[in-house]
């Protein structure tokens, strides 16, 4: 990897990361719904013209049924979570939550699609759900101080995200395979916004939001989802999709940064711990390392 593709790689985590940040700004005004609406109607703006401009707008019509679904599964129900998330934990608790993404990925696609895990793997998903279980023993009820009972939703909403990002991914490599990634980007991002349409109008504030929460959108939308889908896709091309995903490894740095700087959001001794738990065994998982703590051949 040259400076030039790190960079990016880092400019990409840093987007990713800011969308927790922007999230949190924003979604108080706007809702749940009306947040998630707005993020993929922007994000369109960007990659729709993208799309146009490559000349492959005829894979939208080709491969629409499936991007329906992933759109559904890996945007607009993924965005929702997120988005109500943001309105009751900290925005680097929730990017944790995100990095264990490939984690639900490696066991979707073991149940699924029967790729067998090698005893390494099976280690690193093991020890990547222990992390998750104790970063959230005390978010979810299970410690002494049981939370607000909004603060445990939050939690699962995160969960229940990252397992719609892993069943999505797995998705997307069985029926999507053969589509341009950034059609694939497109179209999901579509019908996303197909689904979210009507409900967002529909719960739309009563009350103006106000500029720093619309600043937060715009930021949002065109980005931390628009432009940083370009650019992972830029890197996907260039260095091959096992090196890119290493981005979803700073993508919490970077979150629990902007947190810090912008939100005086606090990190605490088990969040840095059950992160780090969760990061090894997610690069065990993903075959990132293995057991022996060197590259797996792929």
């Amino acid at each position: 990897m040259n400076p030039r593709h790190f960079a990016e790689l880092l400019l990409l985590a840093a987007l990713w990361g800011g969308s927790f940040l922007m999230m949190r700004l924003g979604a108080g005004e706007f809702g749940a719904v009306p947040t998630a609406f707005v993020r993929v109607a922007l994000a369109c703006l960007v990659l729709l013209p993208a799309l146009a401009w490559r000349g492959q707008l005829s894979a939208l019509q080709q491969h629409w049924r499936s991007l329906a679904i992933v759109g559904v599964l890996n945007s607009a129900l993924p965005f929702l979570a997120y988005a109500y998330a943001a309105t009751h934990i900290t925005a680097g608790l929730a990017s944790v939550f995100n990095a264990t993404t490939p984690l639900w990925g490696a066991v979707i696609a073991w149940l699924w699609l029967k790729e067998q895990p090698s005893v390494s793997r099976l280690c690193g998903l093991a020890l990547g759900f222990c992390g998750v279980f104790w970063l959230v023993f005390d978010k979810i009820g299970l410690g002494r101080a049981a939370p607000p009972w909004s603060q445990a939703a939050a939690v699962w909403a995160c969960l229940a995200a990252t397992l719609c990002y892993g069943y999505s991914a797995n998705f997307t490599k069985r029926f999507l395979s053969t589509a341009p990634p950034l059609a694939a980007a497109t179209g999901s991002q579509l019908s996303a916004l197909a689904v979210l349409l009507v409900p967002g109008i529909r719960l739309w504030p009563a009350q103006t939001p106000g500029a720093t929460a619309w600043l937060s959108m715009l930021v949002l939308g065109l980005a931390c989802t628009g432009l940083a889908y370009l650019l992972y896709f830029r890197l996907i091309a260039q260095l091959g999709p096992a090196k890119a995903v290493s981005v979803t490894f700073l993508i919490p740095a970077f979150a629990v940064l902007w947190g810090y700087l912008f939100l005086a959001e606090t990190l605490t001794m088990d969040m840095v711990l059950a992160c780090t738990v969760i990061f090894a065994g997610t690069a065990l998982a993903t075959g990132l390392i293995s057991a022996g703590g060197r590259p797996q051949s792929r």
